[in-house]
């Protein structure tokens, strides 16, 4: 039998210990993904996607506010197009540090927001590995145009709509806004080039033969 005192000291030890469980922040707004799904392109849409980031954020101590992520759909089978910028809120966005990435949406989708390697932190509060890291993961999953728009029906620019590991490409940003050449398109955090590798750009090993691990932004859209 558990005596009072053992039972208060092992109470009071889990008092001080929970708070150090909380990788966020109260008002943390926004994360990279620190692990994709694990299926290269499919994310089993983005119902999926959320449900990703939402359980992330559960995980972290953040998991009271509705998480979305940045993912575009193109227009198919006919169900319309979806914006990335129209499902994450109107921010302003704070990392799990505190620190405001963007105050709205046009900061956001504009070369003035705060989005680098140092500030594109994991729901854990870490960095992300970017180019001259090994392994190089700084390929985000967006699907989107620079003004975070999705494409015109078409070419793929989305795995299938974030359904397929095995047709299509998709459209990646930069995290740590780094590009191997000196333009803008190719440092862009949301838009720098289409997926690619042996199998055609959306499995698990074609998207890490280019720098990225099928990682993706998330949002909290409240």
């Amino acid at each position: 039998m558990i005596s009072p005192a053992s039972l208060a000291l092992a109470l009071s030890f889990a008092v001080f210990a929970a708070p150090g469980a909380q990788a966020q922040s109260p008002d943390t707004g926004f994360f990279l993904t620190g692990n994709g799904i694990g299926n290269g392109g499919n994310l089993g849409g983005l119902a999926g996607a959320d449900n990703h980031c939402q359980t992330l954020a559960q995980a972290a101590g953040a998991g009271g506010k509705t998480w979305r992520a940045y993912l575009s759909t193109q227009a198919a089978d006919g169900a319309p197009a979806v914006n990335a910028r129209d499902r994450i809120g109107k921010g302003p966005w704070k990392n799990s540090k505190g620190v405001v990435v963007a105050k709205d949406l046009t900061e956001l989708h504009s070369a003035g927001n705060n989005l680098t390697k140092p500030t594109a932190l994991s729901e854990k509060g870490e960095v992300i590995n970017g180019r001259g890291d090994t392994p190089n993961r700084h390929d985000v999953l967006t699907g989107s145009q620079p003004d975070g728009t999705a494409f015109s029906a078409g070419e793929d620019r989305t795995c299938k709509n974030w359904t397929s590991s095995t047709q299509g490409t998709a459209i990646v940003g930069h995290s740590d806004r780094i590009g191997l050449r000196d333009d803008d398109a190719s440092k862009s955090w949301n838009s720098s080039h289409p997926s690619r590798g042996p199998d055609g750009g959306c499995s698990q090993a074609d998207l890490r033969s280019t720098g990225g691990d099928g990682l993706f932004y998330c949002f909290a859209a409240n």
